[in-house]
């Protein structure tokens, strides 16, 4: 048996409902949480982004009359590829897929999908949201930028969003109380703020730090992690109102 048998895994990524389980709920809306695989420091996993997405998820399905789907777990982190293990997908695959998804859930009839995404780096997602309109599903990006500052407000968040960037207060914070076990020890001492990334998009994210860390994850607790996550479910009922409104005639 290798060492990595007995690391812990990240449970609840994947959603246990059967086909009768979908067929009763008869949801309307379907929640596809996207997140990434890429480097978060010496003390979160290479899937923090997608755990983060798939817990959002989750509450939101337990508040809510959605189609929880299964995660995309590896898109667009081409700013990280200096650290070994992210792994990355082109801009126009990820655009590909969610798409094809869309169009299946549409021949499902679900024709509402939203997207919870929690990798910044997936700009693409706002053009697929933006081209939806004329597909016939109907589709939104949550959380947006606005969700998450009232949540960061909320939960008594020290860091600005523009420090807070990578591997910090927040995402150190849902973990810890969402998925404590992910979290090894270092958090504590790792802060690194760099606040003017002019040029992140060119020279990437070496550029800019050498942990991989930009944020103050030493501020994290569990008690912010699970009131960001309650003020994002409150924040998802607007989305939620808007698509699931007939449109008018």
């Amino acid at each position: 048996m290798t060492g990595s048998g007995t690391r812990p895994q990240a449970p609840g990524l994947l959603p246990p409902e059967t086909t009768d389980d979908v067929r009763d709920r008869k949801a309307g809306v379907a929640v596809l949480p996207i997140g990434s695989f890429e480097q978060h420091g010496a003390f979160l996993p290479l899937v923090t982004d997608t755990v983060i997405a798939c817990t959002i998820a989750r509450e939101i399905a337990a508040a809510y009359a959605v189609h929880l789907l299964p995660p995309l777990t590896i898109s667009c982190s081409h700013e990280h590829e200096t650290w070994p293990g992210t792994v990355s997908i082109s801009a126009a695959t990820l655009h590909a897929v969610v798409r094809d998804i869309a169009e299946s859930l549409r021949r499902s009839g679900i024709d509402v999908l939203i997207l919870v995404n929690a990798h910044g780096g997936n700009y693409v997602l706002r053009n697929v949201v933006q081209e939806s309109a004329a597909t016939g599903t109907r589709m939104a990006l949550f959380p947006g930028s606005a969700d998450w500052d009232a949540a960061r407000t909320g939960a008594g968040v020290q860091t600005s969003s523009q420090g807070d960037m990578h591997a910090g207060e927040v995402e150190t914070s849902i973990l810890l109380h969402a998925h404590p076990e992910l979290v090894r020890p270092g958090y504590e001492t790792s802060d690194f703020l760099a606040d003017d990334r002019r040029h992140l998009l060119t020279l990437g994210m070496a550029a800019y730090t050498e942990s991989g860390v930009i944020g103050r994850p030493s501020l994290a607790t569990a008690e912010k992690g699970k009131e960001i996550l309650a003020a994002l479910v409150d924040s998802f009922a607007e989305y939620f109102s808007l698509l699931t409104l007939k449109e008018p005639r």
